[in-house]
């Protein structure tokens, strides 16, 4: 089913309708089943009401969000058309349709409590607004996002899958990870040369790790540096002493080790003083 919003605006000349542009990665979900569906995958905390959706486009998602009254819905997009369209065609979000790059704005003065992220991700920024959920994962106890399959697979892989890697780790350090459902190519405009999927990420109960985060965050990146190689070898330049890197942990490669065993492993490099 298209995506052609339009609701009355009296006699006003109506926006004309926006235009993917492949620098943006925008490719419009076109299917309203779908977008549905991905709107009822919010399943929000109690107490939280804030849910900013990120790239609107021309609200295919938006639609659904202001249907339930309980939600403070803010929208934000780097797309001036789309915000032009956004504004005509969603007065009830007056003051909410925000004309900003999510990944330079400021969430803290945005929101002074916890809100929900759902958005379907261009493709082009999908890691990166995964690390800015990361730097707020105080504040952002839930996030559905449509993304490129690939990366679905791939933060919700667990330990031990060839899919399984950096961004897994870290993100699955915070958060529980839900593969939803696949969504094909024919439902977007354009369409792209990929299939995407839709994820939950629901907060876990880590307030923060018992390990130095910033030398985790380290040691997991050196350790898939070089996915076929060992951590005795990945983990080389820690300059650790050579009778700690014989434990037989040293002998695994990096897919291998879970997230608890990667912070178990940065507590022993600690105890080394070595970084």
């Amino acid at each position: 089913m298209a995506c052609n919003i339009a609701l009355t605006n009296g006699n006003r000349k109506p926006v004309k309708p926006v235009q993917p542009k492949k620098h943006l990665g925008q490719h419009f979900l076109t299917d309203l089943n779908i977008a549905q569906k991905i709107v009822e995958a919010l399943r929000l905390p109690n107490g939280v009401q804030e849910v900013l959706e990120v790239g609107p486009g021309m609200g295919v998602l938006t639609q659904y969000l202001v249907q339930h009254p309980e939600y403070k819905t803010t929208i934000v997009d780097i797309d001036r058309e789309s915000i032009a369209w956004l504004n005509e065609h969603f007065p009830q979000l007056e003051g909410r349709v925000l004309f900003a790059d999510f990944l330079k704005t400021d969430l803290k003065t945005l929101f002074s409590g916890n809100f929900a992220v759902i958005g379907n991700f261009p493709y082009n920024i999908s890691s990166q607004i995964f690390f800015k959920v990361l730097d707020h994962r105080d504040q952002v106890p839930e996030v559905v996002g449509m993304i490129q399959k690939e990366v679905a697979e791939r933060i919700a892989a667990p330990h031990g899958s060839k899919t399984y890697g950096i961004m897994s780790v870290l993100l699955q350090a915070f958060y529980n990870i839900e593969y939803l459902f696949t969504v094909h190519e024919h439902v977007f405009n354009p369409p792209p040369k990929v299939k995407s999927a839709v994820v939950r990420l629901t907060r876990n109960e880590v307030a923060q790790l018992p390990c130095d985060e910033k030398l985790f965050i380290k040691v997991v990146k050196a350790s898939f540096a070089t996915r076929r190689k060992t951590l005795r070898n990945c983990l080389k330049p820690f300059n650790l002493p050579p009778e700690f890197m014989q434990q037989p942990l040293f002998d695994k490669r990096a897919e291998q080790l879970s997230v608890d065993e990667f912070i178990q492993l940065t507590l022993q490099i600690q105890g080394q003083n070595a970084v």
